[in-house]
């Protein structure tokens, strides 16, 4: 019978390796920085809640900032021993309030909501950016982005009315310099409309690119704008 040893060399090797598999399998090829509009969120069956700290602004908010591949999956909760600590973001308490509002039930003051944003989807890019950084950079991605702006000097408001998708799309193209892909929902009639807006951000997080690919789902031709 032959025996088999292995030296402390060895397994650190094997360690080691074991390591590299572990990195390898959170690497990424682009972000998908999506905002959502709330009265489209609100103005579905499910409704929505406002959070504790009152209604939040008649704007597009952050709903996160999505590590992805280009085959169209996406790697998820990729470290579960580098968990949400609000301390490492109370600086930026007030700014997310703002721009990274919860409308979910019950109310709530947001902190659930980035905590999940986090460890499903920030825990996945950690090797490029660390807890602070992934909210500071989409806050930043946000300011760079002005979608309500560009959709309104296109003449697109949010005020119930039917719009074409693709003279929304060419909107945000010509406005941002970068192609989008819309998603929508139904509101409580079950007409089309316009939910969230899927920009495309490169591996740093510091650039929007085009899209290497997009979600799927299908829109009517044409979709509402609703208020908030």
């Amino acid at each position: 019978m032959k025996l088999y040893s292995f030296s402390w060399f060895s397994l650190l090797a094997l360690a080691n390796l074991s390591l590299q598999v572990l990195s390898a399998s959170q690497d990424f090829d682009f972000f998908y920085f999506v905002q959502q509009w709330p009265g489209s969120y609100c103005d579905s069956k499910q409704s929505c809640c406002y959070p504790t700290t009152g209604k939040p602004a008649a704007d597009f908010g952050i709903h996160g900032l999505w590590p992805n591949y280009k085959d169209g999956s996406y790697p998820s909760n990729c470290d579960p021993n580098n968990p949400f600590d609000q301390s490492e973001i109370s600086d930026l308490t007030s700014s997310l309030q703002k721009n990274w509002p919860t409308l979910a039930c019950p109310s709530g003051s947001g902190l659930k909501f980035w905590e999940h944003e986090w460890e499903k989807h920030g825990t996945c890019s950690e090797s490029v950016l660390d807890q602070h950084a992934y909210f500071q950079t989409t806050l930043n991605l946000k300011r760079k982005v002005n979608l309500l702006q560009v959709l309104k000097s296109a003449g697109i408001q949010p005020n119930g009315d039917l719009y074409s998708i693709e003279n929304i799309k060419e909107a945000i193209q010509n406005g941002i310099g970068y192609s989008a892909w819309i998603e929508c929902n139904v509101d409580s009639s079950g007409n089309s409309q316009l939910y969230q807006v899927y920009l495309c951000v490169d591996t740093s997080a510091s650039n929007l690119i085009e899209c290497p690919v997009f979600p799927n789902g299908k829109c009517a031709s044409q979709i509402e704008f609703p208020s908030f």
